[in-house]
């Protein structure tokens, strides 16, 4: 496997969504499961709303919003307004995995262009880039803003087909998240899921190429080319 670039997922795969946890802890004594229900109810919408048609399409950041909404009254939190802002600042300040800058390095120091693929809005991901600081080592940092409809959707996939100007079969994509693996790998894109958790294979119909760890079992994986 020798791609000429590599495609993230960003939230889960290269943002440890746990993190966010870290700004609910002033407002739960149980900020895990307040992120939980929160992170489950972020991705149910995503897909209701994708299911709906065009006229129910919302921006991440706002379907973000109203999931932490819906958690906090499912779990009896009444949060004020400095509350909810202080946990929604969370996705903005969301922490990479320990391997995800190494990682980077070493597909850029093989000549491998990397570019995210994210139902996060625009504004989530910059945000979140720049307080890690791997904001640069991105080729382009791709929303599905621009086709308003949310992964695992095949116009989303076709974005950094577009983006790229490269045959699918040149590419790698990777996810931690596999209904998003499945959905790409059904697109037609070379897939790597990883899998941090031992969980069970997606029941999709669509199995990725590559099974990871953690990312940084990625670069040993890929072909270099000589000279």
């Amino acid at each position: 496997m020798n791609p000429s670039a590599v495609i993230f997922d960003a939230y889960g795969t290269l943002f440890d969504v746990a993190s966010v946890a870290a700004a609910c802890t002033a407002v739960t004594s149980e900020p895990e499961a307040l992120v939980g229900l929160w992170r489950a109810k972020q991705l149910e919408y995503s897909f209701v709303r994708s299911l709906m048609g065009p006229a129910a399409y919302a921006d991440f950041w706002t379907i973000t919003a109203d999931a932490l909404d819906f958690a906090a009254e499912k779990l009896g939190l009444n949060l004020s307004p400095a509350d909810r802002n202080r946990a929604l600042q969370g996705w903005l300040e969301v922490q990479p995995y320990p391997e995800v800058k190494s990682t980077l390095d070493l597909l850029a120091s093989d000549g491998r262009r990397c570019v995210i693929l994210s139902n996060g809005s625009p504004s989530m991901l910059d945000a979140a880039l720049t307080s890690a600081g791997i904001a640069e080592r991105f080729h382009a940092v791709l929303s599905v803003d621009a086709v308003r409809i949310f992964k695992p959707h095949p116009r989303v996939y076709q974005l950094a087909l577009d983006a790229l100007a490269t045959p699918p079969a040149e590419l790698l994509f990777i996810s931690s998240n596999g209904w998003d693996a499945a959905g790409a790998r059904a697109f037609g894109l070379p897939v790597g899921w990883v899998n941090r958790t031992a969980a069970p294979l997606e029941r999709l119909g669509f199995a990725p190429d590559i099974v990871l760890a953690d990312l940084s079992a990625l670069p040993p994986l890929l072909v270099v080319d000589a000279g």
